[in-house]
């Protein structure tokens, strides 16, 4: 979904660092812990049964100590829960588009309280079309419910025409060799793919791949966690019938370690 209409329901969640070292791949109960620990809003919560962020995660490859990136983060969700996986040595980059810079006093509240509980987050401002993070920097990204997003144009939300491929690329370079990026989107059917993003906000997953393969990363992993058989692909992802139950895929890619 695009992020204006994520600011619109999200609320910021809590960090809370757990005490792991550097690299130490977190223990089965430290990603459960990190959703679970108290402090997050109740709004939050009432995502988590859709959005299953502690079995996302565990697939992701996500660890501690890593710097890791969450690209058009909306209100959060995910950066914190991250912040708390990550841990007090690790780092959480939400990369936001300038475009999706909370400017209303509510915005910017939420963002304020969630960088101050969490002090291993920054938000980075980027330009949508021209995103060009430090290469070599990033050992994680998440997409949650966005990439779709980079076919999408929107005179309202001021959004131009981007490049996809050249978006990927961008990811490739920053990305460390090994590194891991996770796509969560929502499962669209096949056709054009501007097209179909435009009417429905979905997007084929087969697109995905291609479009990751291409630019040089692996396919490393892909789970059903978050199917859901009974969605109508064909359905507006914000209809009332579906929103917040799409059915959604989960990749993990990486970058080799040539």
């Amino acid at each position: 979904m695009n992020r204006a209409f994520a600011l619109s329901f999200s609320l910021a969640v809590a960090a809370v660092a757990l005490p792991v070292g550097v690299g130490a791949k977190p223990s089965p109960s430290s990603i459960p812990a990190a959703v679970t620990a108290p402090g997050r809003p109740a709004e939050q919560i009432k995502l988590d049964a859709s959005r299953k962020p502690a079995e996302v995660l565990a697939f992701s490859g996500l660890k501690r100590g890593m710097k890791a990136a969450d690209i058009m983060a909306g209100a959060g969700y995910y950066t914190e829960i991250m912040a708390r996986i990550v841990g007090p040595k690790g780092r959480v980059i939400a990369y936001e588009p300038a475009q999706f810079i909370p400017t209303d006093e509510r915005g910017k509240a939420i963002w304020s309280s969630l960088i101050a509980r969490s002090p291993n987050v920054t938000q980075t401002a980027y330009i949508f079309e021209a995103f060009a993070p430090p290469a070599n920097s990033i050992d994680f990204t998440m997409l949650h419910l966005s990439y779709h997003d980079l076919y999408w144009e929107s005179t309202q939300y001021k959004i131009p025409r981007a490049d996809p491929a050249a978006f990927v690329a961008a990811l490739y370079k920053a990305t460390k060799p090994g590194g891991i990026v996770a796509v969560i989107d929502h499962v669209g059917p096949g056709g054009d793919t501007r097209a179909v993003v435009e009417k429905l906000h979905r997007i084929d997953p087969a697109v995905v791949k291609a479009d990751f393969v291409k630019a040089g990363f692996v396919l490393d992993g892909e789970s059903d966690v978050l199917k859901v058989a009974a969605d109508d692909h064909t359905k507006l992802v914000f209809d009332p019938g579906v929103r917040g139950n799409t059915d959604r895929f989960a990749f993990r890619f990486k970058k080799p370690k040539r």
